[in-house]
């Protein structure tokens, strides 16, 4: 598949023309590594919240508290990653490689030393973060350790976000699908071992002695960030010695960021990065909202949040082979082929999205009932997911519209979209819904959000405004 894809990807930069199957082809093929790679960060969560979940609410809890705010520094350094991966993606298309490779070189350094400031940030606020959250004290520490631990490890996402998006802009899907493959089962090997205390294991007759360092939450913040060091180093490996495009091994090139080079990724990066504080910062506010809810509420909301995630990364990994294939396009100046690909992405993710929303309000109680043993927290969050599910179809069209938009450079009309979005729909009608409803108030007010949401996405993907950026 790795060498039809590239075939493909060459007619797009040489100028011939594609017939509808093709097309279809290629954005299947490269949607379906982007999948799995999308998939393993999520698996991961949801190994770390199924694991922390059997040690009972409390530990959940903490983890909940300060999940939104995880994902908000998670977020920032995936703008920052994309800044200089779609810059990446137009000088591939173009033919420029050496300017391809110039941009990676570039990269390194102003990703690393951003990514080293956050490290500074999070590891200053990491006492103070569940007080402000308006978590329940008994979970202040646990939660203070998580997010530490996080905090401190930020470079190293920062690099495996870094390598994966390079190589994904180069066409390469499949490296970054395998190793995230990886990263999940030792996420499962890393909590197996950190996680619990020293026990026996019985099978049948027979009993074995499993080690332990019975860590508790802590050991679900140290097992997923050494596998993240595991992969970030096999990824950075690849793509700077074996990547057929982008390898620098044997080049010699600037490392040092350019204003140029630095003041396109901001055009592009910088309202991806507003964009993430405005999403994630109406996270957090839900999660205030949620708080005083209770503690199995934290928790339930955290667990709904994750498992959904489950079924609307298919849509990121869609997204992601879109903002490749729009970059390219763009870059080699195939506008109508441009379009095409946004069409084809965008349904497809609501196709593919609209069946996941159908498994999971199915077996939501499966889904949920894996990840905790605390009936209350069950019952809370099977009911989130099965409100959540009837949106499914149009948070796909958002997702994979915003992936368009990021493969065109065209980032700042679609950051105020969502800030009106979340902050004037989600947030004033969870605020008004929560006291009476609970957090089944908090999960209708973002089911029709997204709605909302996915809809004023596919009225901007229509108007083909945003086709005419320029990278």
């Amino acid at each position: 598949m790795e060498y039809k894809t590239d075939s493909l990807l060459v007619y797009i930069r040489e100028g011939r023309e594609m017939t509808f199957g093709q097309q279809l082809k290629l954005v299947v093929s490269l949607s379906l590594p982007a999948i799995i790679a999308q998939l393993s960060y999520i698996i991961m969560q949801y190994i770390d919240a199924a694991m922390v979940g059997s040690l009972g609410a409390d530990a959940s809890a903490a983890i909940g508290l300060v999940s939104t705010t995880t994902w908000l520094f998670w977020g920032l350094c995936v703008a920052a990653t994309t800044g200089f991966s779609v810059q990446v993606a137009h000088r591939i298309g173009a033919g420029d490689f050496k300017g391809a490779r110039s941009v990676l070189r570039q990269s390194i350094i102003a990703t690393g030393l951003f990514s080293f400031l956050l490290a500074i940030i999070g590891w200053s606020i990491s006492d103070s973060l569940p007080g402000w959250l308006g978590g329940d004290a008994i979970i202040h520490r646990d939660a203070s350790i998580y997010f530490l631990i996080f905090s401190l490890f930020l470079p190293v996402l920062q690099m495996n976000f870094l390598a994966g998006g390079m190589l994904r802009c180069s066409g390469n899907m499949r490296m970054p699908s395998m190793i995230g493959v990886l990263m999940c089962v030792l996420d499962v090997i890393f909590n197996y071992f950190l996680i619990f205390p020293s026990r026996d294991i019985h099978i049948g007759t027979l009993t074995f002695f499993m080690p332990g360092a019975g860590w508790g939450v802590k050991g679900a913040a140290l097992g997923t960030a050494f596998a993240e060091f595991v992969a970030a180093a096999v990824l950075m490996w690849f793509l700077l010695s074996r990547s057929s495009d982008l390898k620098l091994i044997g080049e010699r090139g600037r490392f040092l960021p350019t204003f140029a080079t630095i003041k396109k990724a901001l055009h592009i990066g910088l309202p991806m990065g507003i964009e993430h504080i405005v999403i994630c910062g109406a996270q957090i506010m839900t999660t205030v909202i949620v708080a005083p809810l209770g503690i199995f509420a934290i928790a339930a909301n955290s667990f709904a949040i994750t498992a959904e995630s489950l079924c609307y990364m298919p849509g990121y990994g869609i997204a992601d082979a879109a903002t490749t294939l729009v970059g390219q396009s763009l870059g080699a100046g195939r506008r109508d082929l441009t379009r095409r690909f946004a069409y084809i992405t965008v349904f497809m993710g609501m196709a593919v999205m609209g069946v996941m929303g159908i498994i999971m309000y199915v077996a939501a109680p499966q889904i949920i009932g894996m990840m905790t043993p605390v009936e209350e927290i069950r019952a809370l969050g099977i009911m989130s997911l099965r409100i959540e599910a009837f949106a499914e179809p149009m948070f796909a069209a958002a997702i994979v519209a915003y992936g368009v938009f990021v493969g065109a450079a065209d980032t700042l009309v679609p950051c105020l979209m969502n800030f009106f979005s979340i902050w004037a729909v989600r947030l004033s009608l969870a605020a008004l819904l929560a006291p009476s409803m609970g957090l089944k108030g908090v999960w209708i007010a973002m089911c029709v959000e997204l709605c909302f949401r996915g809809l004023i996405f596919l009225v901007r993907l229509q108007r083909g405004k945003w086709i005419k950026i320029k990278g």
